[in-house]
């Protein structure tokens, strides 16, 4: 089994109540799969964690924000999923964004993001952890409060 090695960039999109906006979508490899995550995905060749961010961002969400607005990550992880027939291990950087409030406009997302993403909406700490759904980072709730 080949495992794909890829950085990527996330951002905790937080609006003044302490509520991140997730992205709910599902794999093409598994039909009926879904689960709940943070706008971002893969670096293209030669971003900086910081521009891979901001361009995620405007593409899945509709939200342009320089990167330098963004700041240093506010938290990093390594993953590894499968995704389309594919193994990945992802290092991940998270950046913290907060907002007061974003209406999602995916007139941005490419095909790939409008085939699998089928859905939004904003989650606090608490129903995160009391939803039985699968959202992701699990460590979510946590990074939330810290974010306070």
């Amino acid at each position: 089994m080949t495992v794909v090695e890829r950085r990527a960039a996330r951002v905790l999109l937080v609006d003044p109540a302490g509520r991140a906006l997730l992205l709910h979508g599902g794999d093409p490899a598994r039909p009926g799969t879904n689960w709940w995550f943070t706008p971002g995905g893969g670096l293209n060749s030669g971003e900086t964690p910081a521009q891979g961010a901001a361009r995620e961002l405007f593409e899945e969400v509709g939200l342009r924000v320089d990167p330098a607005d963004l700041g240093e990550p506010y938290w990093r992880q390594v993953t590894e999923f499968s995704y389309d027939a594919r193994d990945y291990r992802q290092q991940q950087e998270f950046f913290l964004l907060r907002v007061p409030g974003w209406q999602v406009d995916t007139a941005g997302m490419n095909a790939d993001e409008l085939a699998t993403i089928t859905g939004h909406r904003w989650w606090s700490a608490d129903e995160i952890e009391a939803s039985s759904e699968s959202i992701y980072p699990v460590e979510l709730p946590e990074l939330l409060r810290r974010a306070r």
